[in-house]
């Protein structure tokens, strides 16, 4: 799972991979219709998916291991599930994390970027990794 040219980018609710760097922005590709476009640095703040993690008690879990605890689950909830459900799923898999600071609409956040990378095949488990290497 490789999360370093994948973005999030403030004011889009969808993810996007980089594809060139300029100085004074990014041209990226939206992940859910291949569209490629130029986004100013003026105007956008972008995220690496993976620069971003979820707070815990301790430290900070990087998205990657995260999404990993998501995988091995037999269901992971819906971002339109009832609220009670997803801080319980949270609670369930990821027990260390801050509840303080890591609100239901990080969660959704979350849930929601889980699913694009999983529906377009980019999010797999490292132990198939592994075994594709072998």
């Amino acid at each position: 799972m490789n999360l370093e040219k994948i973005m999030a980018v403030s004011g889009h609710g969808t993810l996007f991979k980089m594809i060139s760097a300029r100085g004074n922005g990014l041209i990226l590709e939206d992940l859910s219709n291949r569209k490629q476009n130029f986004y100013s640095s003026r105007i956008h703040q972008f995220s690496p998916l993976d620069s971003i993690g979820i707070y815990t008690l301790n430290d900070n879990i990087p998205l990657k291991e995260v999404y990993e605890k998501f995988l091995s689950c037999e269901t992971v909830p819906q971002v339109y599930d009832e609220p009670s459900a997803i801080k319980e799923f949270f609670e369930k898999t990821l027990p260390e994390y801050d509840r303080y600071r890591v609100h239901i609409k990080d969660m959704k956040k979350c849930l929601k970027w889980f699913y694009q990378l999983k529906d377009m095949g980019l999010l797999t488990s490292e132990n198939k990794e592994k075994d594709e290497e072998e």
